[in-house]
């Protein structure tokens, strides 16, 4: 990239992280102030007062926690970068011209990322290590060369600026910002913004799962595979051997019987929808569709803390021991519970 196109991003960054604070702050000082909604009873004879939390707010377990400023900087960078998407979402469809270009391409022209890609992990970067300046950071955008670094014992922020790109640069709206966090090697926070649906997760170890400030709870320890919406994404992989298995285990659910299967088109999200239960189970990595450390990180807090199960699709995967799965891994099968994550790794390897 050369030095004017840095710059330029540079202002882009400075100019989106100083709008969005401000954007940031005067909603929740608006919503602050008006903290109470009036909700109809059933009949509409009666309308009672009741006070609704704020969906951006840090629940109360975590600003109770070791762990708050650290959460309380991801949800606010995740949510800055979210109204950043949302400057091209809009235009999308419309006869309002769009700045949004691809800067990188990633080995072929299905795999690529945006100025606002690239705009959000800049701004993420510049504000963790200005306020953290000994802790590591992991970005996908940065890892663009293919070298992904390994975690160490040092605190280690993991980044995917817009997950979801092919959907976000189309107009679709399932896409998110993701930021995971690390200590001692392994994941314990994680934060996710969607900024089409405004759904702000959070998860931090030992507290818990939270959406828009509101607890996750697993209500689906006993449901089966049949029961399930199951969900993957088919990635980049294109040889005809991929696709023959990763098409196989799709033609294996469905003879299964499974509810229903989905591609959504961000992996982060799916395993956000599986900590909720809108989603009973996701895997990846049946061929070589398999996501990358930033894809997992923090979607895999929210995901444990609420309850789930998260386990290697192929035993033996050299990241993992055993059946514990690991960030690094090139695999894996998320679900509502250990029954049916089991059962669907069966039937898609079979």
């Amino acid at each position: 990239m050369s030095s004017n196109t840095s710059t330029l991003v540079a202002l882009a960054a400075a100019t989106v992280a100083t709008s969005a604070t401000m954007y940031f702050l005067s909603s929740r000082g608006n919503a602050e102030k008006s903290n109470e909604s009036s909700i109809p009873v059933q009949n509409d004879l009666v309308l009672k007062k009741e006070k609704v939390p704020y969906k951006y707010d840090i629940p109360d377990a975590i600003k109770r926690s070791k762990y708050r400023a650290e959460v309380e900087l991801a949800c606010e960078l995740a949510i800055m970068c979210g109204k950043n998407m949302l400057t091209h979402y809009e235009t999308v469809g419309t006869d309002q011209k769009s700045s949004l270009s691809v800067v990188i391409t990633k080995g072929s022209a299905i795999d690529f990322a945006t100025d606002i890609d690239t705009q959000n992990e800049k701004m993420v970067i510049d504000s963790i290590t200005r306020i953290f300046p000994n802790h590591e950071i992991i970005g996908e955008e940065s890892c663009a060369n293919g070298i992904i670094p390994k975690l160490t014992d040092k605190p280690t922020w993991i980044v995917d600026p817009v997950d979801g790109t092919t959907n976000f640069a189309n107009g679709l709206p399932m896409t998110c910002v993701s930021i995971g966090f690390c200590v001692g090697g392994k994941p314990i926070m994680g934060v996710v913004y969607a900024p089409m649906t405004d759904e702000l997760f959070i998860g931090l170890e030992g507290i818990g799962s939270y959406r828009n400030n509101v607890r996750l709870v697993n209500s689906k320890q006993k449901t089966t595979l049949k029961e399930s919406i199951v969900c993957f994404e088919f990635g980049y992989a294109r040889s005809p051997e991929s696709t023959e298995t990763m098409v196989r285990a799709v033609k294996n659910l469905l003879l299964h019987g499974v509810k229903s299967c989905k591609c959504i088109g961000s992996g982060v999200l799916d395993l956000c929808y599986v900590a909720r239960g809108s989603i009973e189970v996701v895997y990846s990595g049946v061929a070589d569709e398999g996501w990358k450390p930033w894809d997992f990180c923090a979607g895999l807090v929210i995901l444990k803390e609420a309850g789930c199960t998260a386990k290697p699709v192929h035993l033996g995967d050299e990241a993992c021991t055993g059946d514990e799965f690991n960030i690094y891994a090139s695999n894996g099968v998320f679900g509502v519970n250990e029954g049916v994550v089991n059962e669907c790794r069966q039937v898609i390897t079979s």
